[in-house]
């Protein structure tokens, strides 16, 4: 996580709105998904990490690369979100995530296109289906961290609700069955 960013703030509407993408993509692009090796996937989630500031996945996210095997550059690369160091086949997937997490997931149909086009469609749809999933982990992740420094010496948040805290952390166990459920009858975007 770069130093300069900071967690985003995510309300009950906003997060319900990742959650149904997430489980939009769980459901419908579940194999392209399994087109993105653990390598690739880690640095998409590196990626996104550091444009949305949550501190508990970036941990996370950091350990699994240094696992992984990443070197040195390529990881400060990814965690200042400054992409030179970073495998050249995956550059434009790297910066689509950021665009992706930097618009809270209103992302520019015409930049995707460019992604169908340089990785071929079941693969782009991977790596969007990845970046949504990952989005969804740093929003319930954030959220998890405010709540938990609300009660220690850290304190609240600056502009964290209790209320949004709380539904965000316990929401999942009753909204994400729905929400799977639902999906399973959308239509495929392709």
């Amino acid at each position: 996580m770069s130093k300069n960013s900071e967690s985003r703030i995510y309300g009950k509407r906003e997060f319900i709105k990742i959650m149904s993408k997430a489980t939009y993509s769980i459901v419908k692009y579940r194999k392209c998904m399994k087109l993105i090796n653990k390598e690739f996937q880690t640095n998409l989630m590196l990626s996104v990490t550091e444009v949305n500031g949550c501190r508990v996945c970036s941990y996370y996210h950091t350990k699994r690369a240094i696992d992984s095997g990443i070197s040195n550059q390529e990881l400060q690369s990814l965690l200042t979100g400054n992409h030179k160091n970073v495998k050249v086949e995956e550059a434009q997937a790297l910066l689509f995530a950021q665009h992706y997490a930097s618009e809270k997931g209103n992302y520019s149909k015409v930049t995707f296109q460019k992604i169908i086009e340089h990785y071929g469609k079941e693969e782009a749809y991977g790596i969007l289906a990845n970046t949504t999933l990952i989005s969804f982990g740093n929003a319930y992740g954030i959220n998890l961290g405010n709540l938990k420094s609300r009660f220690t010496k850290i304190g609240r948040v600056k502009d964290s609700k209790i209320i949004n805290e709380l539904f965000i952390c316990f929401s999942p166990i009753m909204l994400m069955p729905i929400t799977l459920f639902i999906n399973l009858f959308r239509k495929k975007q392709y």
